[in-house]
C-alpha cells in the first residue's frame, strides 16, 4: 500500500535527520518550504510533523518552527498497540554498555524462535524517572536475521528515528502483532544495583515479543520494573 503524501514527507525528513543531515537541536525546513518542495497544503506539512513529533522525534519552537529533538526518549518493554506513540509513556534513557552479540536466555531464544546455540543482538537501555532515577531496565535482542540487514543496531549511540523505524527502513519488515507476557520475581544482585533498590526487592518483567505479517520475530524485550514503580492500567470496552 503506498505512503500518504504526508507519511511521504515524514519519512523523507525521518532519513535526512538518521543519515546526519540535520543533528540535535537543528532547524528543520519550514512548512512553506516543505509544502512548495512537495506541491502540498501546509495542512500536509503540519500533519507530517505531527507523526515525527508522536515519535519524540521533533519538537516544536515556539515561533521558530521544528527541530530536531535534543534528549530521545524509549517507552518500557511492551504497550506497543497499534495507534500509541514514544511520546505516549516515552521517557528520557541511558544506553547502557555497547551492543553486543552472545545467545540469549533460553525464554528468550525460545520468544525469537532460535536454534539452540544461535545468537542474537542485544542492546541494554536505563528509562528513566522524570528526576533522573531509574524506572526500568530494558534488554532487546534482536534476531541475526534483523541485525545482519540492519547494521546500525550494533552501533553505541542512539537511532535518533527509533528502531522500528530503521529496522523498517533496512528491511522492509514491521510489526504487526505483539505478545505482552508479565511475570513477578525476586531482582538478581545486578539488576538491584542497577535499579537502585535494595534486595529482596520484587520485580516486574514484561516480556514483549513483537512479530511481522509472516509471523516471524522482529525483536525480544524484556523490562524489568521495581515494583514500586510499575503500574499496568488497561482501559477496554465492557457490553
Amino acid at each position: 500500500m503506498p505512503l500518504l503524501k504526508y507519511e511521504q514527507i515524514a519519512e523523507d525528513l525521518r532519513t535526512r535527520i538518521a543519515n546526519g543531515e540535520f543533528g540535535p537541536g537543528d532547524l528543520l525546513p519550514s512548512g512553506r518550504d516543505l509544502a512548495e518542495q512537495w506541491e502540498v497544503s501546509r495542512a500536509t506539512v503540519v500533519k507530517a510533523y505531527d507523526v515525527l513529533r508522536a515519535d519524540g522525534l521533533v519538537v516544536a519552537r515556539q515561533g521558530a518552527g521544528f527541530t530536531v529533538a535534543e534528549t530521545p526518549v524509549a517507552r518500557p518493554a511492551g504497550g506497543r498497540r497499534a495507534g500509541s506513540s514514544r511520546v505516549a509513556g516515552g521517557a528520557p534513557y541511558r544506553r547502557l554498555g555497547v551492543p553486543d552479540r552472545m545467545m540469549p536466555p533460553p525464554h528468550v531464544a525460545d520468544a525469537l524462535g532460535l536454534q539452540q546455540g544461535e545468537e542474537a543482538l542485544r542492546r541494554v537501555r536505563l528509562v528513566l524517572l522524570d528526576d533522573g532515577s531509574p524506572h526500568s531496565q530494558v534488554t532487546a535482542w534482536f534476531p541475526s536475521s534483523i541485525a545482519d540487514a540492519a547494521p546500525r543496531l550494533a552501533m553505541k549511540g542512539p537511532i535518533a528515528e527509533g528502531t522500528t523505524h530503521y529496522v523498517r527502513r533496512a528491511t522492509g519488515r514491521f510489526p504487526t502483532e505483539g505478545v505482552d507476557t508479565t511475570t513477578v520475581r525476586l531482582a538478581t544482585a545486578e539488576e538491584a544495583q542497577l535499579l537502585e533498590v535494595e534486595q529482596p526487592a520484587a520485580v516486574a518483567v514484561v516480556l514483549h515479543v513483537a512479530f511481522d505479517r509472516d509471523h516471524r520475530p522482529l525483536v525480544c524485550e524484556e523490562g524489568v520494573t521495581p515494583s514500586h514503580v510499575f503500574e499496568a492500567i488497561d482501559n477496554y470496552p465492557m457490553g
